[in-house]
């Protein structure tokens, strides 16, 4: 796992609890489906980052 990837799976398992935060404070459901894309893009790049799929 090198450093790039690590850094967006952090980046993304954050933005996951922001999603939790924002929801548990009843945020308007635009901001926290925004910020639940952004989310899954950044893990989804780190998982494909990964050098177990080369």
């Amino acid at each position: 796992m090198n450093g790039l990837s690590t850094v967006f799976i952090v980046v993304g398992l954050f933005l996951v609890g922001g999603i939790i935060s924002f929801v548990k404070q009843g945020m308007p459901r635009s901001l926290v489906v925004l910020l639940s894309i952004g989310a899954a893009m950044c893990l989804a790049a780190g998982v494909l980052r990964l050098e177990v799929w080369n």
